[in-house]
């Protein structure tokens, strides 16, 4: 008797959810303050570098100790922080920037247009190779920096007027760049970076809320501690001593942490495990709330079977349509997702766009094993087994083993997980191209625009397009929706991108994020921003 595929999903799902490994390390360290507020974490991909850093753990350090031109209220406003004014030309291909006086970096440094002009330099210029590098590319002059024989270390759209002024020249209109400019990659660098920018990383000099807390503040694989920035010039002053970042090997471990008192904040997620019991637990500190982020999966572009041919495309949508998103919220997260629509996020300004070709994200069993046997047609698949890489320490190694359970059952394929050990490890496979599989991504966006989810994901060259896709078409579209003079003109170009990648499908898009997160219930002032995260600044601790 053949099983029904969804019955049995559904049996794994309930297996995989009790069936979970309780073999964690805990940090081994406990120096950290008592007054600091303490958050789940994990260790960064590379050192602590503005340009370097285009992860989550990493991230949430660096916008904790720098504060850009721009910055984001918790509801995702830009509003002007190191700027005083950006004041754009008439068709918004060139900025005239002024700075506030009176900021200065935690080493007593003054912030200046150099600090952000050399900066901007550093990251875009190819010899430093760095992950953010494509966030520079619509500066005038970027080619020159970037190319990979390019020998400029200096836009030619960036010019110094003095100390407090200087003007970005852009190489095509883009209304909508000054909201990009709150994005960690545009933070200012102090001069004392440029001495050795590896030993920088380790020990990293900042303007914003907090800054690190002594040289041996970053204890690898243990904490990374925050304390107060005593100098800070922004109207987010810290409402609290200090903070700290503790860094689990799984997620279950922090929350049993949190649950015996030795963490203060699950930050964005308390992970599958807890995901029945967290609002008990916690009941009256908890949260759901959605944010600005998805969860999807890479199959690279040089993935056998999987090129962007007609091949490749069916089989791509095959898989897509094998699995069963409804099922897996359900069994693992509680209902506390939402079945993604397209490649951004629902909180984003427009809400869910209405693409063309969605229905490539629904589950559509019959339909799947169709696509996959006209792809047999083409060329007979290799029988290599398909898997999704996925890092332990995240909590993801549920949803991937179901979906590559439901794609085994519809497909009649091989269809596994494939664990890395940490973040870091699977990052940097994934990064040097040496995963030779399907990866899982995600992102949450960098700056309130659809533009940060397609932009750093899927156009060609982009920083956080670990899949190699390129599409002339869909850069293109790009391309034209950036030179909108609004966001209401740029959308139609942005829905016929999105309209390429559901035929392309370089990612495979899952679910919407919410931030089903728990928290200490001595904490007061919590609150989740735009980005899934706590707004730390606000919060604070009884006994303080």
């Amino acid at each position: 008797m053949r099983i029904r595929p969804r019955r049995a999903l559904a049996a794994a799902l309930t297996g995989i959810a009790l069936v979970l490994s309780t073999t964690a390390c805990v940090p081994d360290r406990d120096d950290i303050p008592a007054d600091y507020i303490t958050f789940f974490g994990g260790e960064p991909q590379n050192p602590l570098l503005t340009t370097n850093t285009n992860e989550i753990n990493g991230g949430e350090v660096l916008r904790a100790i720098y504060t850009g031109l721009v910055a984001y209220t918790p509801e995702g406003e830009p509003y002007n922080a190191v700027a005083e004014e950006i004041e754009p030309s008439r068709d918004s291909s060139s900025f005239h920037v002024t700075l506030k006086d009176g900021w200065t970096f935690t080493n007593g440094e003054p912030v200046t247009s150099a600090s952000f002009i050399d900066a901007w330099n550093y990251g875009a210029t190819s010899a430093n190779a760095q992950l953010a590098a494509d966030f520079f590319s619509a500066i005038e002059g970027y080619e020159d920096v970037s190319g990979e024989d390019a020998t400029a270390t200096e836009m030619s759209g960036l010019t110094e007027i003095n100390d407090r002024e200087f003007t970005i020249d852009l190489s095509a209109p883009d209304a909508s760049f000054p909201t990009q400019l709150g994005y960690t990659a545009f933070s200012p660098l102090p001069q004392v970076a440029f001495d050795d920018m590896a030993t920088f990383g380790d020990h990293p000099i900042g303007n914003g809320p907090y800054m690190l807390d002594g040289d041996d503040a970053w204890q690898h694989n243990v904490s990374i501690q925050l304390k107060v920035n005593p100098e800070y010039a922004g109207e987010n002053k810290a409402k609290n001593p200090g903070i700290a970042f503790k860094h689990y090997s799984d997620v279950a471990t922090a929350y049993a942490d949190l649950q015996s008192g030795g963490l203060d904040h699950m930050r964005e997620n308390v992970g599958p495990r807890a995901m029945p019991t967290y609002r008990l637990d916690f009941p009256d500190s908890n949260d759901d709330a959605p944010y600005a982020a998805i969860q999807n999966f890479t199959i690279p572009e040089n993935l056998p079977g999987f090129q962007t041919d007609e091949e490749g495309r069916l089989r791509r949508a095959a898989i897509s349509m094998a699995i069963d998103r409804e099922l897996i919220i359900d069994k693992l997260y509680f209902g506390g997702r939402k079945i993604a629509e397209d490649f951004g996020a629902p909180t984003l300004e427009g809400g869910i766009a209405d693409v063309p070709g969605k229905e490539v994200l629904t589950f559509q069993p019959e339909k799947a094993r169709e696509l996959w046997e006209q792809a047999n047609e083409i060329r007979p698949y290799s029988g290599d087994p398909f898997q999704i890489a996925y890092n332990a320490d995240g909590g993801h190694q549920q949803w991937v083993e179901g979906a590559t359970n439901s794609i085994r059952q519809v497909l009649d394929i091989e269809a596994s997980g494939k664990a890395y050990p940490t973040f870091q490890a699977m990052r940097d496979a994934v990064v040097n191209r040496t995963i030779g599989s399907a990866f899982r991504s995600g992102w949450n966006a960098d700056y309130p625009s659809i533009s940060s989810f397609l932009v750093s994901n899927y156009r060609t060259g982009g920083g956080s397009n670990d899949g190699d896709y390129s599409n002339e078409q869909f850069d293109d579209l790009l391309a034209q929706a950036s030179e909108a003079p609004d966001s209401t003109t740029a959308q139609p170009f942005y829905d016929r991108a999105q309209a390429v990648l559901m035929e392309d499908l370089p990612q495979i898009p899952l679910w919407y994020y919410a931030a089903t997160t728990a928290w200490a219930p001595d904490l007061h002032g919590v609150e989740t921003n735009w980005q899934g995260m706590p707004v730390y600044t606000e919060i604070t601790k009884d006994g303080e």
